[in-house]
C-alpha cells in the first residue's frame, strides 16, 4: 500500500526495507542522529541548514544532495522546514562495492573522508534527476514484470548523474586557497600515502615521518583543512575497507582485522564498534551482501 509521498519496497524474506523513495517538508525527519543500516541520498529541495556527519559540519543550501553510506552517522539540523526527496536503498537491493566497475560511486560520492558528504545539483542535473524520480515513482506505483532490474537501471542513472556532478566539482579546490605554497603537496601526498598504507600504518606519526613534517605542524594543516584529526582520516579509510569486506566476503572477522594490521581480532572489533557504531558481525548480518551468496 503507497501513500503519495512515500513508496517502499521490502525484501520479502527478511522483511527488511530494500528500496524507499520518499519527499518530505519539515527538518524534523533528519532532526537527530541517524546511522541507518542501507545507502541514503537525500535531495535537498527548499531550505538551508547545517549537516552534521561523522566528524564535520558543513553549511548546506537548497539544491545540495546528501549521500550517505550505511551506519554513516549524520544529522541535518535547520531553523526552517527544509523540503526534498530521498532515496534509501539496501546493499541487498543494490550494492556499490560489487557494481563499482559500472557506476564508479564509491570514493567520490560516498566514503569520500576529504570532502564534504554532499554535492550542488545544477540545472541541467536536476532536469535529469526530476526525471529519475518521477520514473521511479511511476513504477513503484503500478509494478509490472521486472521492476527489480527497471529500478535499479533509474538508480544507475541517479548515481551516475550525481558521481559525475561531484566529480566535476572537487578538483582539489581546497588547495588554493592554501598561504602556504607547501600545503597543497603535502596535502596530495597525505591522500595518497594514507590510502597506499592505511593497512600497516595506523599513527598519525607514521605519515608525518613519511611526509618528513613534524606531527603537530601536520596535525594543524589537516585540521585546517579537512575539520579533522589524521587519526580521523585513518581510522576512515580503515572502516571503510572493513566495511567493503564484510560487504563482499565471507572472510572471518579475525581474518579481515589481520589484512587490515590488527594482530588482535578483539581490538580490532571494538576500534570497528567505535566507528562504526555497531559490531562487525552485526554490520554483516544486517548489511553484508556476501551473506546472500553464502
Amino acid at each position: 500500500m503507497f501513500d503519495d509521498s512515500s513508496f517502499t519496497l521490502v525484501n520479502p524474506q527478511n522483511g527488511n526495507l530494500a528500496f524507499k523513495l520518499s519527499t518530505f517538508d519539515s527538518n524534523c525527519q533528519f532532526s537527530e542522529i541517524q546511522r541507518l543500516n542501507y545507502f541514503s541520498l537525500i535531495w535537498i529541495q527548499k531550505g538551508s541548514g547545517l549537516v552534521t556527519a561523522d566528524f564535520s559540519e558543513n553549511q548546506f543550501e537548497a539544491g545540495d544532495l546528501f549521500a550517505f553510506s550505511p551506519y554513516q552517522p549524520f544529522m541535518l539540523a535547520s531553523e526552517e522546514n527544509i523540503e526534498g526527496v530521498a532515496i534509501h536503498f539496501h546493499p541487498e537491493f543494490f550494492c556499490i562495492y560489487k557494481h563499482q566497475a559500472e557506476i564508479a560511486t564509491n570514493g567520490i560520492l560516498f566514503n569520500n573522508i576529504f570532502k564534504p558528504p554532499f554535492v550542488t545539483v545544477d540545472e541541467v542535473s536536476k532536469k535529469i534527476l526530476e526525471m529519475v524520480v518521477g520514473q521511479i515513482r511511476t513504477e513503484m506505483q503500478k509494478p509490472e514484470l521486472a521492476q527489480y532490474e527497471l529500478l535499479v537501471s533509474y538508480l544507475k542513472i541517479f548515481l551516475i548523474t550525481a558521481t559525475r556532478l561531484k566529480n566535476k566539482q572537487q578538483p582539489d579546490e581546497e588547495f588554493q586557497v592554501s598561504t602556504d605554497a607547501k600545503e597543497p603537496y603535502i596535502l596530495q601526498n597525505l591522500k595518497n600515502y594514507i590510502e597506499l598504507h592505511f593497512k600497516t600504518k595506523h599513527s598519525a606519526s607514521d605519515y608525518a615521518e613519511l611526509l618528513n613534517i613534524t606531527p603537530k605542524a601536520l596535525a594543524k594543516i589537516t585540521k585546517n583543512h579537512f575539520n579533522k584529526t589524521l587519526t580521523d582520516l585513518i581510522s576512515e579509510r580503515i572502516i571503510i575497507e572493513a566495511k567493503r569486506e564484510l560487504y563482499l566476503t565471507n572472510k572471518a572477522v579475525k581474518e579481515i582485522a589481520f589484512e587490515l594490521g590488527y594482530d588482535d581480532e578483539h581490538y580490532f572489533s571494538r576500534f570497528f564498534k567505535n566507528n562504526a557504531e555497531v559490531s562487525p558481525q552485526i554490520y554483516r548480518d544486517t548489511v553484508g551482501f556476501a551473506r546472500g551468496m553464502a
